[in-house]
């Protein structure tokens, strides 16, 4: 905001009260805006003098707010004290003791019905395959369905249908894994043509996960105690620690095998179960 009086010379403004000599070319108005003066046909000068204005009071506004949220994550901490900051991680490699496999069949006619029927017809029977080798009580559910139509695309033509595509898949749920390579083979055998998507994993994974979480713990402390005598200090209470950490199942690439004379092969692999552990520790000098 400009302060004084403003008396109008000709060719210069000047300020009544100072009667200082602004230097400027003619200003032809003044506009009251708010808090501000809008100068129309201002110098370069003034311009450069505004915006430099907004610009510190962003400045401002965004070092308050970076300096009230330091003060609400340190809150916790006790008044005047020096902490360190350490982490962990961990990670335990178990034997998987479930499966998941994607088993689908895919058909095409020349009617959506015709392509419709003869989906049904071998999803029927590769469902009673399943329950065949994995017993009536087997854990399967329908997981996709589509059924579309079919075109071509000659060049410089409008697209022509040539049939529909009928797709069902269903996904097998297995815990004892010795079954998993006669599944595939009695699955393509009765009338699959899609199987994938095989995972294994842990149904309980809690135990281990803990063991993940306090090996990584272990770990933080014993980052933190090497960075404080580093700088000649010693720990004190543990003021935070927050977990962080994950699952990473084992995924399979399969096929549905053609006949083959002899069983699919599968190899389980181990699951990892992984940690990590983030810890805020006081200093004592």
């Amino acid at each position: 905001m400009f302060r004084g009086s403003w008396e109008r010379q000709s060719p210069d403004w000047r300020v009544g009260g100072a009667n200082q000599e602004i230097g400027v070319p003619r200003i032809s108005r003044l506009r009251h805006i708010g808090y501000h003066y809008l100068c129309i046909d201002c110098s370069q000068n003034v311009r450069i003098a505004v915006f430099a204005v907004r610009i510190m009071m962003k400045l401002i506004t965004v070092f308050a707010t970076l300096t009230f949220l330091s003060n609400a994550l340190w809150a916790q901490a006790p008044s005047g004290a020096h902490l360190v900051g350490a982490a962990g991680q961990a990670t335990v490699s178990v034997k998987p003791d479930q499966a998941k496999l994607d088993v689908g069949v895919v058909t095409q006619a020349a009617t959506a019905q015709d392509a419709a029927a003869q989906n049904a017809s071998q999803v029927a029977a590769v469902l009673a395959q399943l329950q065949t080798v994995l017993g009536s009580g087997a854990d399967i559910k329908t997981i996709g369905y589509s059924l579309s139509a079919v075109y071509r695309y000659p060049q410089g033509a409008p697209p022509v249908l040539t049939g529909y595509m009928a797709s069902n898949t269903v996904e097998v749920t297995m815990t004892d894994l010795s079954l998993i390579g006669r599944t595939i083979d009695a699955a393509s055998q009765a009338g699959a043509n899609s199987v994938q998507g095989l995972q294994f994993s842990v149904r309980d994974e809690e135990p281990v996960r803990q063991q993940a979480l306090g090996l990584a713990t272990k770990q933080a402390k014993a980052h933190a105690q090497a960075i404080a005598s580093g700088i000649g200090a010693s720990l004190g209470a543990v003021v935070l620690a927050q977990e962080g950490g994950g699952t990473t199942p084992v995924r399979v690439l399969t096929t549905a095998p053609a006949a083959a004379p002899t069983q699919t092969p599968i190899e389980t692999g181990l699951v990892q179960i992984q940690a990590t552990v983030s810890i805020q520790v006081e200093l004592i000098p």
